[in-house]
This record gives C-alpha cells, sequence and structure tokens, in this order.
C-alpha cells in the first residue's frame, strides 16, 4: 500500500507549548482518496521534538507495511536519513560527529521502530511556501499547541532543551 505522509511541529518558544501535525493519505483500489489527520498538543517540548514526533504519530498509525513517501519541512529531521546522520549516530553509539549526545535520542529510537516496517522516502518541502498539505500540518500544529488537552512531553529534558 502506497501512503503519502506529510507533517510538521511547531513551539511556541523553544521550549515553549509544543505540538505536531500530520496528514496521512492513501488512494485505494477503486481510485478513492482517504485521508486522515493527526495532532497533539504539549505543555513544554521544543521544535525539533516535535517535527520529530508528526513522523512518528503518522507512522505508527500505519497497521501494514507501507510504501511511504513522507513530506516534512524539517532539515533535522530529512537529513538524518537522506544524509545518514542516523547510520553515523547508531555506528557511533548514539553520539554525534562532534563525540556529543545526539538530542532527543528517545525520539530518534521511537521513529526507527515506527519507520522499521515499512518502506520510507523522506522528502523536505519549503515551510510556509503555500503547499497544501503542508500549510495543513502547520495548522494542526499551532492548534494542539495553542489549544486545550495539552499532554507532558515525558522525554523533555529541560536541561538539554536547546535543540
Amino acid at each position: 500500500m502506497d501512503v503519502t505522509i506529510y507533517t510538521d511541529g511547531a513551539a511556541r518558544g523553544n521550549p515553549g507549548p509544543g505540538g505536531y501535525g500530520a496528514v496521512l493519505q492513501h488512494v485505494d483500489g477503486n481510485g478513492n482518496l482517504h485521508v486522515k489527520e493527526l495532532s497533539q498538543g504539549y505543555e513544554c517540548t521544543t521544535n525539533n521534538r516535535m517535527e520529530l514526533l508528526g513522523a512518528i504519530a503518522a507512522l505508527e498509525v500505519l497497521k501494514a507495511p507501507c510504501e511511504v513517501t513522507l513530506y516534512s519541512d524539517s532539515q533535522y529531521v530529512v537529513n538524518a536519513f537522506n544524509q545518514h546522520w542516523v547510520d553515523g549516530w547508531l555506528r557511533r553509539g548514539w553520539k554525534n560527529a562532534k563525540k556529543e549526545p545526539v538530542k532527543n535520542i528517545d525520539l530518534w529510537k521511537r521513529l526507527l521502530a515506527a519507520k522499521a516496517p515499512h518502506r520510507v522516502e523522506f522528502v523536505w518541502v519549503k515551510g510556509h511556501a503555500g503547499h497544501p498539505e503542508n500549510e495543513r500540518c502547520d495548522q494542526l500544529a499551532t492548534s494542539a499547541a495553542d489549544g486545550e488537552g495539552r499532554i507532558v512531553d515525558e522525554g523533555f529534558d529541560r536541561a538539554g532543551a536547546a535543540d
């Protein structure tokens, strides 16, 4: 099954209240478009964590292995795979090229697990450039960041929040 995913994350302050948004699209065998939207807000988090959680939430909702094209305006997320940063982190025991611990390890591990059953192509899209699905993800993310029902980002480490 082919699935197209669009994701975005937002934080009001860095750190601050945040949220993610994701739009999943699939065209079935009869040519019918199926769309699912996801979002969640968090009390205190960072933009990068929300960018990661958008991708994670979208991949985790898939019930069977899929061919996925995932669009994100986050170079942090896209480059981690397309420029093979993750491969280096894994080789170095979750250390970056400067031999420092990789930030957001909890979410990177969760993303790798969510991605594992699928073939995923990561594609960067310029944010706030009029791309309809990216704009919708931004609306979902910012509404979640600003809205009721925000939850605690359990993995957020205020001491290492500068990401």
